[in-house]
């Protein structure tokens, strides 16, 4: 029989092996998918020659519209040079050029909101389809939680709000393709977002939806993936509450955009990685954090890891686009639109492919 002491060490043991269990899994450093079978790697430019420019400014979605410009909105800024005069948490704007020579203009709305952080509503995703721009606005209930819909169909300069929200979803955007929407798969348009009502609250999975790319504005349009059946293809519900996860990762799915690099035949989606629990704004990654690129050839899968890192060598922001009118002919060089140190940062790389 073993002494009174060593059972009390034995059981103290067992019960931090317990405690610890929970917190290794919660963050691994894995990856959540196996690697790429088409990418082999990303390649990322030198940090000295990150592009900055509309500084005090995060998130930036991107399209690319009809007019060959780039569309964006920011949030908690003044925007591009000549700046506003009053900080806003959602502004419009229009980007031209190359990515390494490209000149960004505000587009003066009166859609534009104020209200610092939760407190004002934010652009999460954009998308230009036939002229019109889409956009789903975050915080839409002014604490946080909530999307609702907006287009404009002059280039934003005026918006029209859709009566509805998403109340269970925090933090939406769209699958991107070409100028306009040309090459998309199919006549429909697909949405995704964490499962989750707050934009700063991570979820254990994401979640897609689509709507006809003609009916977008109907609340009654838009139908929830629920699974793959038995031979691969996906299953669709209008039922919100059947919807089921399209991309799983504990604790880990937060602020994303899905763009589709056609050269390559893949949907790229990149995922900022939250900070872990416990930190002011877990979503807050403009100034360090890490973030994954994902390949699938479907919106739905099967997903694999074309890159991932915990800790990139600059801050990754809350927000990354991989703007297809700035991808090359092959596929192969890339630039990354992200909001790291609170700027429109532009960044190149390069894929090797297998």
């Amino acid at each position: 029989m073993k002494p009174p002491s060593q059972c009390i060490r034995a059981q103290v043991v067992l019960l931090l092996l317990t405690l610890l269990v929970p917190l290794t899994t919660a963050f691994s450093a894995d990856p959540p998918y196996p690697p790429s079978p088409v990418i082999a790697g990303m390649e990322w430019a030198s940090n000295e020659t990150i592009l900055r420019m509309a500084k005090d400014g995060d998130n930036w979605p991107l399209t690319w519209a009809d007019d060959d410009a780039l569309y964006t909105t920011w949030g908690d800024g003044t925007g591009f040079v000549p700046k506003v005069k009053q900080k806003l948490s959602l502004g419009f704007a229009r980007v031209t050029g190359t990515p390494d020579k490209f000149t960004g203009a505000n587009v003066r709305s009166l859609a534009e909101q104020v209200g610092q952080g939760r407190d004002g509503k934010k652009g999460w995703g954009i998308l230009s389809v036939e002229g019109t721009l889409y956009l789903w606005l975050g915080h839409a209930d002014n604490k946080g939680g909530q999307t609702q819909l907006a287009w404009s169909r002059d280039h934003a300069k005026t918006w029209t709000f859709a009566e509805w929200k998403f109340a269970e979803f925090g933090m939406m955007g769209f699958v991107n393709f070409g100028k306009d929407y040309a090459g998309a798969r199919d006549s429909y348009v697909y949405a995704y977002s964490h499962d989750g009502p707050l934009a700063d609250t991570p979820a254990d999975h994401f979640i897609l939806m689509r709507a006809p790319k003609d009916k977008l504005t109907s609340r009654e349009a838009w139908e929830f993936f629920v699974k793959l059946d038995a031979t691969g293809q996906p299953q669709w519900s209008r039922d919100i509450t059947q919807r089921g996860p399209v991309f799983k990762h504990r604790d880990a799915c937060l602020r994303s955009a899905m763009t589709y690099c056609a050269p390559l035949k893949r949907y790229l989606w990149w995922q900022h990685i939250p900070l872990p629990a416990g930190a002011k704004d877990r979503g807050d990654t403009r100034y360090t954090g890490g973030f994954a690129v994902y390949d699938a050839p479907e919106p739905w899968g099967p997903w694999t890891t074309a890159y991932f890192t915990e800790k990139w060598d600059v801050g990754p922001g809350e927000h990354g686009d991989f703007p297809t009118k700035w991808m090359s002919e092959d596929g192969r060089t890339l630039h990354l639109v992200f909001s790291g140190e609170d700027a429109f940062s532009v960044r190149e790389v390069t894929v090797k492919v297998r």
